[in-house]
C-alpha cells in the first residue's frame, strides 16, 4: 500500500441515485426485521441478575439467606467472593450486577436479638434495573426469619450512579449509538457514488489496489467521526452533568478504534450494494436498528433470551457500550475492559480485510 496513492483517492464523490431490485427487497423486508426484533429483544423484567456473595459469616443462618437469594428466579448467583477487592472488581468488570454482603457475627446478633445489618450493593449503571433489583433484594433480607422484625437491617448502596439519574446511564451509551448511526450512514455512499457516476471504473484502470482504495475512503471520515464523538463527549457529559471518573486518553483511544469499524462497516455496506438508497436503507438494518436493540443502550443485553445474548456479540456497539460506561461510570482501565477492547480492535480489521476482498472481487 502506498500512501500517495491512498491520499490522492480521499475525497472523490459522486451524487446519482437509481431505482434496482434490492431496494424494493429491503421495503419489503424492514418491516419485519423491525417487527420481530422489537417483539424479542424488548423486555423490562428484572430476572436472572447476575449476583455475588461476600460471606464474612460462613453460618448456617449466612448461608440460609445466601440460598434464599439463589432460590428466586430474580437472582442469578453466579459466586461467592473471598475479599471486598474481588467483588469490587467482578462488579467494576461486570461480572455481577448486585452483591450481598452478609458481616460477620450476623448469627449470633439474630440469636441475642440485636440488629444484625447486611449490605447490598446495586450496580446502577442501569438506573431501572438496580431500583427494581435492589427492591426486590431488601424484601428478601427483610422477609428473612429472625427474633423480633427489626433484628435484620439491610442497608442498599449504589454503585457508579448513586444518584440513580437516567442520564448518567442514556449518554454514555449514546456515545456508541451515534457513531454507529451517522459515519456507516455517510459511508455507505462512498463507493456507490463511484459506481453510479462511473467514476469507479478509472480507479479500476489504475495501479490503485482495492486496499488502497478502501483505506482512502477510510482515513477521511474517520478523522471527521473522531471529531464528532469528540464533540459528543464534550457537551454530552458538560450539559447533562454526567461525571467522567475514568481516562479521557483511554477513551479516546478506543474511540478511535470503534470510529473506524463503523467507517469500515458503512464501507462493507457501499461494496455489496450498487444504489445509493439500497446502500442507505441496508446501512440502517446492519447499524442503528442493532445498536439501539442489542447494544445494551437501553435493554440490559442480560435481560434478553440466550439466543439474542449470543446474537448481541456481533455488533461492535455492544463492545463500545460497555467500553464507554466502564470509562465513564465506573472509572474502570485498561485491565478490566481489556476483552472488549481486543474484539472491537480485531471487529475492525476484520471488516476492512472483508471490504478490501469484496472490492477486489469486485475489480476481478
Amino acid at each position: 500500500m502506498k500512501p500517495a496513492r491512498v491520499i490522492t483517492l480521499i475525497g472523490k464523490e459522486g451524487r446519482e441515485l437509481i431505482r434496482d431490485p434490492i431496494t424494493l427487497g429491503l421495503c419489503a423486508v424492514m418491516p419485519l426485521i423491525m417487527l420481530f426484533l422489537f417483539g424479542y429483544a424488548v423486555n423490562l423484567d428484572v430476572e436472572n441478575v447476575a449476583m455475588g456473595v461476600y460471606d464474612e459469616d460462613r453460618t448456617p443462618a449466612s448461608r440460609d439467606l445466601t440460598e434464599r437469594f439463589a432460590a428466586t428466579d430474580y437472582f442469578d448467583l453466579r459466586r461467592t467472593f473471598g475479599s471486598l477487592g474481588e467483588l469490587e472488581k467482578a462488579m467494576q468488570q461486570g461480572e455481577i450486577r448486585l452483591a450481598l454482603i452478609v458481616p460477620r457475627n450476623f448469627h449470633r446478633h439474630l440469636l441475642e436479638g440485636a440488629p444484625a445489618p447486611t449490605q447490598i450493593l446495586v450496580d446502577g449503571s442501569y438506573p431501572a434495573i438496580a431500583a427494581l433489583a435492589g427492591a426486590y433484594a431488601e424484601a428478601i433480607v427483610s422477609a428473612f426469619p429472625r427474633p423480633r422484625p427489626s433484628a435484620i437491617q439491610p442497608q442498599v448502596r449504589v454503585w457508579y450512579n448513586p444518584s440513580m439519574r437516567s442520564s448518567h446511564y442514556i449518554v454514555p451509551g449514546l456515545f456508541a449509538v451515534i457513531l454507529m448511526a451517522f459515519p456507516p450512514l455517510l459511508t455507505a455512499l462512498a463507493i456507490v457514488r463511484e459506481k453510479e457516476t462511473g467514476t469507479i471504473s478509472q480507479i479500476f484502470a489504475s495501479p490503485a489496489t482495492s486496499a488502497e482504495f478502501v483505506a482512502g475512503k477510510l482515513v477521511p471520515y474517520g478523522v471527521v467521526a473522531f471529531f464528532e464523538i469528540v464533540m459528543v463527549v464534550a457537551i454530552g457529559t458538560l450539559w447533562f452533568d454526567v461525571p467522567f471518573r475514568g481516562s479521557v486518553l483511554l477513551f479516546l483511544a478506543a474511540a478511535m478504534i470503534y470510529v473506524l469499524t463503523t467507517v469500515a462497516i458503512g464501507l462493507l455496506v457501499s461494496a455489496v450494494t450498487s444504489t445509493q438508497l439500497s446502500a442507505m436503507l441496508l446501512a440502517l438494518v446492519v447499524t442503528l436498528m442493532p445498536s439501539f436493540l442489542f447494544s445494551g443502550f437501553l435493554f440490559p443485553v442480560f435481560t434478553m433470551p440466550l439466543a439474542l445474548q449470543i446474537y448481541s456479540q456481533l455488533f461492535p456497539a455492544t463492545y463500545f457500550t460497555e467500553i464507554s460506561r466502564g470509562i465513564v461510570l465506573k472509572g474502570a482501565g485498561i485491565d478490566s475492559l481489556a476483552l472488549p477492547v481486543s474484539l472491537l480492535f480485531l471487529y475492525t480489521l476484520v471488516i476492512f480485510a472483508i471490504a478490501t476482498r469484496r472490492l477486489r472481487q469486485k475489480v476481478a
